[in-house]
């Protein structure tokens, strides 16, 4: 059986223009915060394949949604090449012994051998291919190294990537390093997700935006670009999505380039840009403003505004960003609802 959002990853021909949302699987839902509840804390969550595929499902019972993106962490790749990873209430992830120097690099597993501790994800996907419906389509993802490296060197979120951008402009040789040995686990880390049975990728480099767009391709747009190539060349049937966030200064500069398949569009980018620039090239994927989902009534003029410049062709409807926590479910409903009733053919 076809998978619609699979299809439409391929700009092939599908009843309606599929939808899902970032971080779906999350706060939103009541659901979700019984079973993380019952996990004890947002790491046991992620490192329980029967709680996390449970919850990857739930926003496809729930919401209606065409794809079940799994319920991980980007922040799994560090914790596993060995820095020590903290969920802390109030803060939010922490690194307590951020990156340095070469050294300490040099002490990081990288490659396969960091890869290969990630079993819990590969194990969360095997289940979700058995408990999956056909038609759906299952979303493996990854950071990409450049946010990876962002909370590797900081040490937690930040608002001002100071340290980092510091290292940018007077270490660059040691920032190119990290970012190897990261684009490296990464590579790995997506084919072992692909085998495992995860039927698309997305790459999120969510900290894009921190980068002035003159040093974007180098020290973030190239690595991902590789990792893309990599999926590309040795498995061709599976779609390959990059969501780089803040970057229509790059998009308008016609910097964007590489061989994968979608593109995903943040809400700061007028969709019409990201059409006019690069949907001839890549099938779109995007990108409503995630508060507007506060409203049914601004929702459903923003789906319609979407559809009007899309038209249905080579294009996936989800929101700019990920879902806020405080969403009521039936709104969340109604987005679904109202992308698959515009776009029916």
């Amino acid at each position: 059986m076809s998978k619609i959002f699979v299809d439409a990853c391929f700009r092939k021909e599908t009843p309606y223009t599929p939808v899902w949302m970032m971080r779906q699987a999350g706060r939103y839902l009541p659901e979700y915060m019984e079973v993380r509840a019952k996990a004890g804390n947002f790491l046991n969550l992620c490192h329980n394949p029967e709680m996390a595929a449970e919850v990857t499902i739930q926003p496809l019972d729930i919401v209606g949604v065409d794809a079940a993106i799994l319920f991980s962490d980007i922040l799994v790749i560090p914790n596993e090449m060995g820095m020590h990873l903290e969920f802390i209430k109030g803060e939010g992830p922490v690194f307590k012994d951020p990156l340095k120097s070469q050294e300490e690099l040099d002490n990081l597993l990288g490659g396969e051998e960091a890869a290969n501790k990630l079993t819990y994800v590969y194990e969360t996907i095997k289940l979700l291919k058995q408990q999956l419906p056909e038609d759906k389509a299952l979303i493996g993802f990854t950071g990409a190294p450049w946010t990876l490296a962002t909370y590797m060197i900081e040490g937690q979120g930040t608002k001002t990537y100071n340290v980092c951008k510091k290292m940018m402009y007077s270490n660059p040789e040691l920032l190119h390093n990290i970012l190897r040995k990261v684009t490296d686990v990464v590579k790995f880390y997506m084919e072992k997700q692909i085998q495992a049975g995860a039927d698309v990728v997305q790459i999120f480099d969510s900290w894009a935006a921190a980068i002035e767009p003159g040093k974007y391709d180098e020290f973030s747009w190239k690595y991902m670009v590789e990792i893309a190539e990599f999926i590309k060349e040795k498995y061709p049937h599976i779609p390959v999505i990059m969501f780089p966030k803040g970057v229509a200064a790059f998009i308008e500069r016609g910097l964007v380039y590489g061989n994968f398949d979608v593109f995903g569009v943040d809400w700061g980018t007028p969709m019409a840009l990201a059409k006019e620039k690069l949907g001839d090239r890549y099938v779109l994927q995007g990108n409503m403003e995630p508060t507007r989902l506060y409203s049914k009534e601004r929702t459903t003029e923003c789906v319609e505004a979407i559809q009007n410049i899309m038209q249905g062709e080579g294009h996936i409807f989800n929101l700019g960003h990920g879902i806020l926590p405080d969403v009521p479910v039936e709104n969340a409903i109604h987005f679904v609802k109202e992308c698959q009733r515009v776009s029916k053919k």
